[in-house]
């Protein structure tokens, strides 16, 4: 059997790669081992628990207030003995965190073969996303094979000089973990639109998400009889102080805590609208049909706003309260985002990639 270790420590990347846990138990050529550096504690516990899938190994690094220093620091020693005990034949990452970067050159120090899941993704803006976009850079110097989304994340890692024959376009796993937790029953219908609102990166602290909430809370004022705006908030208590001066005392805007995956999903399900810095939701909600305004002012994920799926809005207050009442009052601009095609795949990811690395150990026997 060949022995795939999954090694991450996030929320985002724990729902990416659940459907690939699964696909690889169902499989006789390959043996899963788990490994969660628990960079985020108790939001990846959720999932664990959600989908009871028990680590073989846990790091548990979180620590309140750590740098990414210390974050990086613990990876490093801690992740090297773990590999050196289970022997992985390959080491799967996924995306752009501390704990795919750090994992990746682990696993290079112990000459383990690195699969990269989500790879490709840019912005060559190597403070935005930060400090995500030089994670993934630095994990495609080091990966034996690049798994990317799209076509264009694939063309991305050709004009870097990567090996065309490691690279494979497999769609985007997000889309494969909705079959997992969307239930087509709609819960939440008090006759409002929801708008779904979620902010947390570290690039938007300050200023950047005082003009986002104030932008939100214009449009919750003036539509007051019309939406909800709904907004599971970051455990970041700076986050959670700028939400607190500027839009907890609208009636219309429900701030609650963060939600389990499954809740999650059925949220954006439900919702009219998306308002989001996140990564993975632009892929979820046009899956699901629903328009994303991106609250950066650079995505790494352009197939989106090619297909017409998302609008890069920035943080400027203006130009996101205009965008979102645009969507609100003209039907046929909301229309033409909603139907628009996903570019992100067709819920085959996940298989694509299993299939690949049982096929690459075969032919490396033979």
């Amino acid at each position: 059997m060949i022995n795939v270790m999954i090694v991450f420590g996030t929320r985002p990347e724990a729902i990416k790669l659940l459907p690939i846990i699964k696909e690889l138990e169902k499989r006789k050529e390959t043996n899963p081992i788990v490994c969660i550096t628990a960079q985020h504690r108790e939001m990846l516990d959720q999932i664990l628990t959600e989908f009871k899938i028990t680590p073989h190994y846990d790091l548990n690094i979180m620590k309140n207030g750590q740098t990414l220093s210390e974050m990086t620091a613990k990876i490093l020693t801690r992740l090297d003995g773990v590999i050196k005990e289970a022997k992985p034949d390959i080491i799967l990452v996924h995306g752009d965190t501390t704990t795919t970067f750090v994992s990746s050159l682990v696993a290079y120090y112990n000459t383990i073969p690195i699969a990269h899941i989500e790879a490709g993704l840019r912005t060559y803006n190597k403070y935005a996303p930060y400090p995500e976009e030089m994670n993934r850079q630095m994990v495609s110097v080091l990966a034996d094979l690049h798994f990317s989304p799209t076509v264009i994340a694939k063309n991305n890692l050709l004009q870097e000089h990567k090996n065309l024959n490691d690279i494979y376009v497999t769609g985007n796993t997000a889309i494969d973990a909705l079959k997992l937790t969307v239930k087509q029953e709609k819960v939440l219908d008090d006759g409002k639109k929801i708008l779904l609102l979620t902010t947390h990166r570290r690039e938007n602290l300050g200023s950047s998400m005082k003009n986002i909430f104030r932008a939100i809370k214009r449009i919750a004022e003036e539509f007051k009889d019309e939406i909800k705006v709904i907004y599971p908030i970051h455990k970041n208590p700076i986050i959670r102080d700028i939400a607190k001066n500027v839009i907890a005392d609208q009636e219309n805007i429900e701030i609650i805590e963060p939600l389990d995956v499954i809740e999650f999903h059925n949220l954006i399900n439900q919702s009219y609208l998306i308002l989001t810095d996140s990564g993975g939701i632009q892929e979820e909600a046009p899956a699901l049909g629903k328009p994303v305004l991106v609250l950066r002012n650079i995505t790494e994920r352009p197939e989106g706003i090619e297909a017409g799926t998302l609008k890069l809005v920035g943080t400027d207050e203006e130009k996101i309260y205009s965008e979102t009442k645009k969507l609100l009052v003209n039907k046929e601009e909301y229309d033409k985002m909603s139907n628009s095609i996903n570019p992100y795949g067709d819920g085959l990811a996940s298989k694509r990639i299993v299939d690949t690395i049982i096929e690459r150990f075969e032919n490396r026997k033979n």
